[in-house]
């Protein structure tokens, strides 16, 4: 198993890319700590894990706030004695170009989009240090990668985690922490299905990826636990498109 006995905090993780991501970990034997304001969403998760004969604790966190993520950290070192990986998934998407998106919107979003990744890694790096050193992926997007049009603080935010991540993995590199982050391209997750109304939109979404299709949230799951296991124990700094040839072309 790739994260056996490592102990991994997954934000976000009630549902999408965060739910599959935690399944998967705990199928390559990790402890797993499901981090969300979704409580019911969250104890799913959990119930099914434990269910599973997997191991996993539910720890209500907003990630915007400072206390909390202190919290969530605390408790994960209070249950499991330690941290290996944190995936630092908790976002939001947000379409507005910035003369239509109001101030509190965009706070909203760089709050939980990067503020997020900011306060996980304050807390977890530490514990991490304490622990010989672990593993943090971050989630961006293609858009961290390539602008868009209509998306000014969503586009903010991702290119804000990919270059966050690049200086955090210079500032770790010999406390052997490694910071990676992902760059998914659209993928078929709640968030997504409640903004695409038709199949028609559905199509011209997955026609903007040479592959001709949307991710599954277990394809994203992957590639965290590739960043989350020893097998990349050379790999820090890199920001990882998963995104069918979206920004290759």
């Amino acid at each position: 198993m790739r994260l056996e006995d490592k102990v991994a905090i997954i934000t976000g993780a009630a549902s999408g890319i965060g739910r599959a991501t935690a399944l998967l970990f705990v199928k390559e034997g990790a402890k797993v700590v499901v981090a969300d304001l979704d409580e019911a969403g969250g104890n799913e998760v959990v119930d099914q894990i434990n269910s599973d004969g997997g191991e996993a604790m539910f720890v209500r966190t907003d990630v915007t706030s400072a206390v909390d993520a202190q919290a969530m950290v605390k408790s994960t070192i209070d249950a499991y004695g330690k941290l290996d990986v944190l995936f630092n998934n908790a976002g939001i998407a947000m379409r507005l170009p910035v003369v239509e998106l109001p101030e509190e919107d965009w706070d909203r979003c760089v709050d939980i989009n990067l503020k997020g990744v900011f306060l996980g890694s304050k807390y977890a790096i530490p514990e991490m240090i304490k622990n010989g050193g672990g593993a943090i992926i971050n989630m961006a997007s293609i858009y961290g990668i390539v602008g868009a049009p209509t998306r000014a603080a969503y586009v903010a935010t991702k290119g804000g985690v990919a270059n966050l991540t690049r200086g955090m993995a210079l500032d770790y590199a010999t406390s052997n922490v490694r910071v990676n982050c992902l760059c998914p391209g659209f993928t078929e997750t709640p968030l997504l299905a409640g903004v695409l109304k038709t199949p028609a939109e559905y199509q011209a979404l997955a026609e903007q990826h040479p592959m001709k299709r949307l991710a599954t949230p277990q394809e994203i799951a992957y590639g965290a636990l590739f960043l989350a296991s020893d097998e990349s124990a050379f790999v820090t700094g890199v920001a990882l498109p998963i995104d069918g040839g979206f920004t290759a072309g």
